[in-house]
């Protein structure tokens, strides 16, 4: 678990709660379903509105990755391209072909079946490139619902503290009833800020990284099994490999 995350989020809301209490206010004061409701139910339903099915879908799905980010380990991934670059020096290309099954990642797995076909170097790295290009694109897009919500989430919240306001004025005459608009008109505009500034855009933000982090370790694949294909020193392939660490 990415224990950043869940820190991060709680230390925000801790601050404004905080801050509240600090100011003589009370914690239930911030507590307001309906402002939640025109809040979160109006830009979800924006989101929805602007991104197709799948984007969606997907975008939702990443979500988890904020907690669990994806395993990326770039030290294992030289090892193994430093392998199959021993392997193919001593026994030749064919030789790989007995490890293609054993792979997970449909990426390496394919780009591993294009070296062993005889594949051309150049032609190897246009075909993977491809798909790299592919799932960076539509990863982003994905994550880009959660900058979505953070742009339309403090106009929902404007939205909703005129709605408050709409029933103050419309409540006048009775006094009893316009500390709960007044209530909605402002807590709703807190919701509205800090869910953008505390959640959506942070988790857009950390989304792209993970992401990023994903397409230099295809980019690290492609980089390998070209050096493979050319027949390059394993030690040069490792090398080379080394400079993608950060």
């Amino acid at each position: 678990m990415d224990r950043t995350s869940a820190l991060g989020l709680l230390i925000g809301f801790l601050a404004i709660v905080g801050g509240q209490l600090l100011e003589g206010g009370h914690v239930g004061s911030l507590a307001q379903p309906t402002a939640m409701l025109i809040v979160v139910g109006g830009t979800l339903g924006a989101v929805m509105l602007q991104s197709p099915y799948t984007t969606f879908v997907r975008g939702m799905r990443m979500v988890k990755w904020v907690w669990y980010p994806p395993t990326v380990n770039h030290l294992q991934l030289i090892q193994q391209v430093s392998s199959w670059s021993q392997v193919s020096r001593r026994e030749g290309l064919l030789a790989l072909d007995a490890m293609v099954g054993e792979l997970k990642d449909e990426f390496v797995r394919k780009g591993l079946q294009l070296l062993v076909d005889g594949a051309e170097p150049e032609r190897l790295r246009e075909v993977l490139e491809v798909e790299i290009n592919t799932f960076e694109q539509e990863m982003k897009l994905a994550a880009r619902i959660w900058e979505a919500a953070g742009g339309y989430s403090p106009t929902i919240g404007i939205l909703g503290a005129v709605m408050g306001l709409i029933q103050v004025m419309e409540n006048l005459s009775d006094p009893s009833k316009l500390g709960a608009g007044i209530a909605v008109a402002f807590v709703a505009t807190i919701y509205g800020v800090g869910l953008a500034n505390l959640v959506y855009l942070p988790m857009a933000n950390k989304l792209k990284t993970h992401i990023n982090r994903l397409i230099v370790q295809r980019e690290m694949v492609v980089d390998g099994l070209v050096g493979i294909a050319n027949g390059d020193n394993p030690r040069i392939i490792e090398s080379r490999l080394r400079g993608y660490l950060f």
